[in-house]
């Protein structure tokens, strides 16, 4: 990208207000399945012509990835690409959780009072957030972690540690933006968001969370501990009763393009003391230490 787009498309993002405009105060939804149906489309001409509009708003570097066999064909093909071996090393420091995607990290700490922050000044109640006061009773005192993916990031994510999926709930809702400019304006805007809650187990039967954020233009995720891929219109079931394990770094799914997971941890799993918002980090990098590390320190 030449220094002239770049600043151009800088000025643009910094204008809070036009940013939040174009990204918010649009048909959402319908702007969602529009795109879900783009990005679908087989084209390889259309794919090219759509990636170098795509590079004029962001830095998409597709140099890691692994193309598949017969080249990039669709959008959803560059969105949800895998990496060429090796790209993402997994932490093998004993009793630590990694991070289970690449991503900008963003609110984070103790979850107080059963609340959580969104960004400075805005919480909101995590049992609203699981759509369930019991689903979110084991995190209550614990500790959360916001990791934002950018449209441009790698989109797969993978297990945080040897786990077992027990339960996925998915919550029906809406897709605002999940950028900062809209964490600063929209009340409970995880809340309000199609989102699905992933509960786990750790092998000595810790439970830890994943909760995948969508967002405008992404509102599709696949999982597959449940073979199947939840999209906003997904008549149901809504609740699904799961016994799927995961290896530590294993892929449990992706995103069809950019958006949110907020980690859940419960009370005794700390988070990495060095972890800064606006930081980014990858996946597979250590995010947070297990009981039993503080006893080998």
């Amino acid at each position: 990208m030449s220094m002239k787009l770049a600043r151009w498309r800088d000025r643009l993002t910094q204008q809070e207000d036009l940013n939040f405009l174009l990204t918010n105060r649009v048909p959402r939804l319908a702007l969602t399945r529009f795109m879900g149906w783009y990005a679908g489309i087989e084209s390889p001409l259309l794919t090219r012509f759509s990636v170098a509009l795509w590079r004029l708003f962001t830095d998409l570097d597709l140099s890691e990835a692994q193309p598949p066999e017969r080249g990039y064909r669709s959008l959803r093909d560059v969105f949800t690409r895998r990496l060429k071996p090796g790209m993402r090393p997994i932490a093998t420091t004993p009793a630590t959780v990694v991070s289970p995607c690449d991503a900008i990290v963003g609110a984070h700490g103790p979850v107080t009072r059963g609340m959580a922050l969104q960004a400075k000044g805005m919480d909101y109640r995590i049992a609203e957030l699981f759509g369930d006061a019991t689903r979110a009773a084991p995190y209550l005192n614990g500790s959360y972690l916001t990791l934002r993916l950018t449209s441009s990031m790698y989109h797969r994510f993978h297990a945080p540690a040897d786990l077992r999926i027990e339960r996925v709930t998915h919550i029906a809702g809406d897709t605002w933006n999940v950028n900062p400019i809209a964490l600063k304006r929209v009340e409970r805007l995880f809340c309000r968001n199609v989102r699905a809650a992933v509960e786990c187990q750790l092998p000595d039967g810790t439970p830890i969370a994943l909760v995948p954020v969508a967002a405008i233009l992404v509102a599709s995720l696949r999982l597959h501990a449940l073979d199947l891929t939840l999209r906003p219109d997904h008549p149901g079931p809504h609740r699904f009763e799961v016994d799927h394990a995961h290896a530590r770094g294993e892929e449990m799914g992706w995103f069809e393009q950019g958006s949110t997971i907020i980690v859940f941890l419960p009370p005794g799993v700390n988070l990495s003391a060095g972890l800064q918002v606006g930081d980014r980090i990858r996946m597979g990098e250590v995010i947070a230490q297990l009981p039993s590390a503080d006893g080998d320190e």
